[in-house]
């Protein structure tokens, strides 16, 4: 007992405290919002968590299935990620909308930032979007959003609901403040016993309800070359959120490149749908697809897919500096099971079918169409229009949010800088572009090769700037 207080005299004096103390924390414990289910797998469950299993890190015949009749190319996992840079929220089965995954990259953390005089870049004040590359913000691996939708078989379900009108909640979980003397074993004790969750938390509507639309400014957010306009949801943040984010003590934060110069105001941001970011670069035209391809707040493209092939080679590389390197660490929305690791660097176009044993949908979520089969079951057709170039974002170890200096990105750049488009970055993943606006994906579809090719993959590009040969 003398660990946890110097005197055993403490623990009375203390006792009517921590009751009245629990009595309150216990009246601020957060309810599930109304009318809604959540979205997701359950804490205890994953289809990777036998990612690490050295059977994957061997390619199989595409035509091989295994004792449960289980194509051998495969989806392995999905994930959507509903906040940029932070937590994933995996899925056994996820409609794709024309932006991607449903709910990906929907959101985003901005900061303020205000230019110094003969600074680079935009000279008005501004609102960039931040991700874990930058500074301090590794720390948004830590946030943890949950998915929760209408369900209107839910007892308490009402069309009236705000949660209902918004068209769902977003539930944004992150980790409590450290405290210091009595106020530190009080909320130990109150976790320990289950009378306060280990974690923070403030909610969100997934899309801001008609009724009061005005109150969330729709406002320019700087995301890479563009700069599309988004709802403003500061309203929402509380300010330990941004505490969390942007500690006044640059050397708490978990990056070792913490700038010691103040921060600007942080706050998030829901994408507009009217003002979707137009993707061109390598991506099939209009003309040919019969839509024009777009997406959210997502780097580039609308999907995202890994070789768990792949990635354990990249594992094996650099496995004395990081012993168990996730292949959550590279953020995709789709990863396979079966190709030989990097044979998705050839592919430039794929099939993903149905298979009898996929995972099917429930009863109350019914499928997207497939606009782009004449039979539905047939699978949608996918464009794999570059490879994935890779930044030092996956340095970030998930579980942490701690960022290691050199690895996986130094690994990755000794042998993958194979784009004739730059061969100054490193390759691992490919991204998509889907011949269909709506349909639906299901852990254990099937993966098919329709076209290979050689891929050039082409940097950012100004307005109006132009590759030569291109």
């Amino acid at each position: 007992m003398d660990l946890i207080f110097p005197d055993i005299n403490h623990l009375y004096c203390f006792a009517p405290l921590l009751i009245f103390y629990c009595i309150h924390l216990r009246s601020k414990r957060p309810v599930s919002p109304k009318g809604c289910r959540r979205l997701g797998l359950s804490a205890d469950r994953s289809n990777i968590q036998d990612e690490y299993d050295p059977e994957y890190s061997q390619g199989v015949p595409k035509s091989q299935t295994d004792a449960d009749g289980r194509s051998a190319w495969r989806i392995k996992a999905l994930f959507t990620y509903p906040i940029k840079s932070c937590a994933g929220v995996e899925l056994d089965v996820a409609d794709v909308v024309p932006t991607g995954l449903q709910y990906d990259r929907q959101f985003c953390f901005a900061e303020y930032m205000t230019p110094q005089p003969g600074s680079p870049g935009p000279a008005q004040p501004h609102w960039t979007m931040r991700t874990m590359r930058e500074g301090p913000f590794c720390r948004l691996a830590l946030i943890h959003p949950e998915i929760w939708v209408p369900d209107p078989t839910a007892y308490d379900y009402h069309a009236d609901l705000e949660e209902v009108k918004s068209r769902g909640v977003l539930i944004i979980k992150y980790p409590r403040p450290s405290d210091s003397g009595v106020l530190f074993y009080l909320r130990k004790l109150a976790i320990f016993f289950g009378i306060i969750p280990s974690h923070l938390s403030f909610r969100v509507p997934l899309s801001p309800p008609a009724s009061r639309l005005n109150t969330y400014p729709s406002t320019p957010v700087k995301v890479w070359k563009d700069e599309p306009f988004a709802y403003d949801y500061a309203q929402h943040v509380p300010s330990s959120l941004r505490d969390f984010l942007c500690p006044s003590d640059p050397s708490s934060s978990s990056s070792s490149s913490s700038s010691s110069s103040p921060r600007g105001p942080v706050t998030l941001f829901r994408v507009d749908p009217s003002h979707h970011r137009e993707i061109f670069r390598c991506a099939p035209r209009k003309e040919e697809l019969g839509f024009q391809t777009v997406t959210g707040f997502a780097d580039a493209y609308p999907l995202h897919l890994l070789n768990l092939a792949s990635v354990q080679d990249v594992a094996a590389r650099c496995e004395e500096s990081i012993p168990r390197l996730s292949v959550r660490r590279f953020r995709a929305n789709i990863i396979i099971q079966g190709p030989e690791a990097y044979a998705e660097d050839e592919w430039k176009r794929i099939q993903i079918s149905p298979s009898s044993t996929s995972i099917s949908k429930s009863q109350d979520q019914p499928p997207c169409s497939n606009q782009h089969a004449k039979d539905p079951e047939a699978g949608v057709e996918i464009y794999t229009v570059c490879r994935t170039m890779r930044c030092k974002l996956p340095n970030v170890d998930p579980d942490t949010g701690i960022r290691h200096r050199n690895e996986p990105d130094r690994t990755l750049k000794s042998y993958r800088c194979i784009d004739p488009g730059d061969y100054t970055n490193a390759a691992l993943g490919m991204q998509l572009v889907p011949a269909a606006q709506e349909f639906t994906l299901s852990v254990g579809d099937a993966v098919s090769v329709l076209e290979t090719g050689e891929h050039f993959y082409i940097k950012m590009l100004a307005p109006g700037e132009k590759v030569e040969g291109v």
